[in-house]
């Protein structure tokens, strides 16, 4: 519709015979109903105000990014989307483009351009249109290019320090080896003080290379091996392991596993190496006598998922953004490199985790594994043939 019809309609309305109103008035119906059709078809999200930030018109994806649906017409929008200032992004006479991440209904990442509707009468705007395109998909197309990245020089890193560090250390131990040897033949008055020192230089260099050991972990292309696997016996062995510390910190398992939990094609040993470190990480969280793991497994026809949750310190918001970073840690003695090897693992399966975490309240971790690619299944018949003859 031309932006002139309307001033024309306007001017000419009292002269108009009923007729002819109508056949304007249907004419209008049917512009506005194409056009509401085209902003539907759109992935965008699509919002039209008023001067003042009231919603006249919202489409169907804008509604599904923020949760809304069309009770928002005639309200607020700044007050139905907190979070949003209407004098910082509405600038008159300026296109505002802005990022802007939302929790509710879902986690997404949001770009939204907001233009103003210049009125052809008299200047000055008369409404705005809000733009919104989701960019969730390819801000984590980013970060995962990021972290490929980040890996790919840890690992040309990884061979300097294998070779540079790794073999001093054995030369260290066998060293220490033989002043051990040495030190037998000593009195014992004179072998006491020698030994302690010798012990503490074995318990550093053993440090030195647990360190080495879990970078080249936590970096090197590895390839599981597949087998079919009972993920509750890879729990319940990995937790057999850790029941000394975990009874002498006075820290309550408790399993609430699913039954008839279905077997997977995975690699045993890795994901005992992730259910150790996500077990320690745990009880490491608690503070003191009393503290409560939990674990629940449940699974789908799609996939299987395992959680551990602790009653622990939690997480803070600052330190959440960069648990998988390597070398960020909140331990005095950590590495940092855990989670990187966990994560590392649990796509190596195609699987995913999540973290959720309040500080104070604890941290809950979850884990989805697929259950391996689907067969065809056929559909029952429709009694339908059709003949190509």
């Amino acid at each position: 519709m031309k932006s002139g019809f309307l001033e024309k309609l306007l001017a000419r309305l009292d002269r108009i015979d009923p007729a002819e109103a109508q056949q304007l008035l249907s004419r209008l119906i049917r512009e506005k109903g194409f056009l509401e059709q085209v902003f539907e078809a759109l992935h965008e999200g699509v919002i039209v105000l008023d001067e003042e930030g009231s919603v006249t018109f919202i489409n169907g994806a804008a509604q599904k990014f923020f949760g809304l649906d069309d009770d928002i017409l005639g309200e607020s929008l700044v007050e139905r989307i907190p979070g949003l200032e209407w004098e910082a992004i509405a600038k008159p006479g300026k296109t505002v483009s802005r990022d802007l991440e939302v929790f509710y209904p879902e986690n997404r990442y949001l770009n939204f351009y907001l233009s103003p509707i210049a009125s052809a009468v008299g200047g000055g705007n008369f409404g705005w249109v809000m733009l919104v395109r989701d960019q969730t998909a390819s801000r984590q197309e980013a970060e995962h290019h990021l972290e490929s990245e980040r890996l790919n020089a840890l690992t040309l890193l990884a061979a300097g320090v294998a070779h540079e560090i790794g073999n001093p250390l054995n030369s260290l131990d066998i060293h220490l080896q033989l002043m051990e040897r040495k030190l037998r033949k000593l009195p014992p008055g004179d072998r006491k003080p020698l030994e302690e020192h010798l012990e503490t230089s074995r318990r550093e260099i053993q440090r030195l290379d647990t360190i080495l050991r879990q970078f080249l972990e936590a970096i090197r292309p590895t390839t599981p091996h597949r087998e079919p696997c009972v993920l509750h016996d890879v729990l319940h062995d990995t937790l057999k392991l850790l029941e000394p510390e975990l009874a002498s910190r006075e820290i309550k398992v408790e399993l609430d596993l699913a039954t008839d939990f279905p077997p997977l094609q995975l690699d045993a040993t890795q994901f005992q190496q992730v259910f150790y470190n996500l077990l320690r990480n745990a009880y490491q969280a608690l503070r003191g006598p009393g503290g409560l793991i939990r674990i629940t497994t449940d699974f789908n026809d799609y996939e299987c998922r395992i959680s551990i949750s602790d009653n622990g310190s939690g997480i803070s918001p600052e330190q959440m953004g960069s648990l998988f970073e390597p070398y960020r840690t909140t331990k005095q003695s950590g590495t940092g490199l855990g989670l990187l090897i966990v994560r590392r693992v649990i796509r190596e399966h195609g699987g995913e985790i999540e973290i959720e975490s309040e500080p104070e309240a604890g941290t809950t971790i979850h884990i989805h594994i697929p259950r391996g690619p689907k067969p065809v299944r056929l559909l029952e018949s429709s009694d339908r043939v059709i003949d190509i003859d």
